[in-house]
């Protein structure tokens, strides 16, 4: 068996549902179902043997520390956090609460139930954590992509709360020897991201006839993952990844924010046609974040050197693909627009100025 925390999240729910249309091993999700937490992710699994949810913080190092000595998992995937740049400017205590303190208490509870394993399974567990690009702060326009050795330099709240994480992480198997991978990954898309993310954002406000907002001139760069590429390299480095390491998982796709709503808007234009007019058309440019990274960008050779990974699709692919799952599931969209979502919206957007 084993366990997922945040596997009713983005990522980890796509990870649970692809682990499980490919393998037979149980998975036990772990999830405290915070506002971008949802069951409804899992609806699939919902009478599948192979899988147990568990409803729970990643603080409560009891409860998580009973569920291991139960299960006897053979590895702990930890996608758990709160992973929003504007949430943590608003807020950033909810960040070192769930990114720090839970990542600690996983570990404690994770290395406690380690050292009860005989020699083999000790050196057969994994702990993989999965982390972000972010935590290598901004790039100008000529600097190289981030590499595995590139050092560390957050700029916002979230991903100094990830960078925390990641250091402890390390620290955890240097100390103790606790056999760790870690995983830094560049702006995933695809099913089920909640639509405070910019992807699923634009989607659902083109369809309601909304603004499309875009932060300053719109021309901060990211590179695009779609999300099942980012979940087959997280299992081939749980496979097969040397413990201790750390492995940088991008698509290649280096684009524009702008370019990305374009793009979307182009392809709402063919696949849902607006009457008149054309989906760009509600494009806002508005003031910018606090302390916006200019530019993100993954080498992800080492992956592919040592583990054979590199993505299946093409940006144009997997974002194609994006829109068409959200044209086709209504329903998932209307329930996950709720009152509290709505409410972080106004928040974010509504008085913000025209840049």
């Amino acid at each position: 068996m084993i366990f997922v925390t945040g596997g009713a999240g983005f990522i980890g729910a796509n990870f649970v549902l692809d682990w499980l249309a490919q393998s037979d091993e149980p998975v036990l999700t772990y999830d405290k179902l915070t506002y971008a937490g949802n069951l409804n992710n899992l609806a699939s699994l919902r009478n599948d043997a192979r899988h147990i949810f568990v409803q729970g913080d990643i603080n409560d190092g009891e409860l998580f520390a009973a569920l291991l000595s139960k299960h006897q998992p053979r590895a702990i995937l930890h996608f758990a956090a709160e992973s929003h740049v504007d949430r943590s400017i608003h807020g950033p205590a909810a960040f070192i609460a769930t990114n720090i303190n839970g990542t600690f208490s996983l570990l404690e509870a994770t290395r406690a139930y380690w050292q009860t394993l005989d020699a083999s399974q000790q050196a057969a567990f994994r702990f993989l954590h999965v982390s972000t690009d972010e935590v290598y702060g901004t790039l100008g326009a000529e600097d190289p992509p981030f590499s595995e050795s590139t050092a560390y330099a957050p700029n916002s709240p979230y991903s100094a709360s990830k960078a925390a994480s990641d250091h402890l992480v390390r620290a955890y198997h240097h100390t103790y020897g606790l056999p760790v991978l870690t995983t830094n990954c560049s702006n995933n898309y695809g099913p089920y991201h909640f639509p405070e993310k910019l992807i699923p954002l634009i989607i659902a406000n083109a369809r309601a006839g909304k603004d499309l907002p875009v932060y300053g001139d719109g021309l901060q760069v990211r590179d695009w993952l779609y999300v099942s590429d980012h979940c087959a390299a997280i299992r081939r480095v749980l496979e097969a990844g040397r413990p201790g390491a750390s492995y940088n998982v991008g698509g290649w796709n280096e684009k524009t924010n702008l370019s990305v709503v374009h793009t979307l808007c182009d392809l709402l234009n063919e696949l849902q046609p607006k009457s008149g007019g054309s989906y760009r058309d509600q494009i806002r440019h508005i003031s910018d974040r606090p302390g916006h990274d200019r530019r993100y960008a993954i080498d992800a050779r080492k992956i592919e050197r040592e583990l054979g990974w590199k993505p299946a699709e093409t940006f144009e692919t997997g974002l194609r693909k994006t829109v068409a799952w959200y044209l086709a599931n209504d329903a998932w969209v209307q329930q996950v627009q709720s009152g509290e979502y709505q409410q972080w919206v106004d928040l974010q957007y509504k008085n913000k100025e025209q840049a």
